[in-house]
């Protein structure tokens, strides 16, 4: 069990090392596209990569829609294992759109053992995500 500070330290420790060790620059948040954003997550029970949308419900529901549209292409070119999940809930109990792909293995990000394997995980799935974004921009945003 580790304390909330020593919990802390090791966060900041993972992304710090994340950081250094896959050097390039995310898109995450900068998309150009309100409430359209990339996440990566890791806790002490699992890690993921995510593909967000938290607007208001009207534009939800556009971006959405633009990609079932694409879902194929996601699945079958870039990340066969996506998950869709049209209205996922938050901890914090809000409710958004998320398409995410779980590291299956299990993780923690108390467990140093398993940062490598998180940090290779994150750097290839971000990467297709990113990709597919990049390729598929004009279509999402239209």
């Amino acid at each position: 069990m580790f304390s909330k500070e020593e919990s802390r330290i090791l966060r900041q420790e993972f992304w710090t090392s994340f950081g250094k060790s896959f050097t390039r620059k995310w898109i995450l948040y900068n998309t150009k596209l309100k409430g359209f954003s990339f996440k990566f997550h890791f806790d002490t029970k699992i890690a993921l990569v995510a593909l967000d949308i938290e607007d208001d419900l009207e534009n939800r529901i556009k971006f959405w829609g633009k990609l079932i549209a694409l879902k194929s292409i996601l699945l079958d070119d870039y990340l066969p294992e996506a998950i869709f999940e049209e209205e996922y809930i938050l901890d914090n109990d809000k409710e958004i759109s998320r398409i995410y792909v779980p590291l299956e293995q299990k993780v923690s990000i108390h467990d140093k053992n398993t940062w490598r394997e998180v940090m290779e995980f994150f750097n290839e799935k971000m990467s297709l995500f990113e990709a597919f974004f990049e390729e598929y921009r004009e279509v999402i945003e239209d």
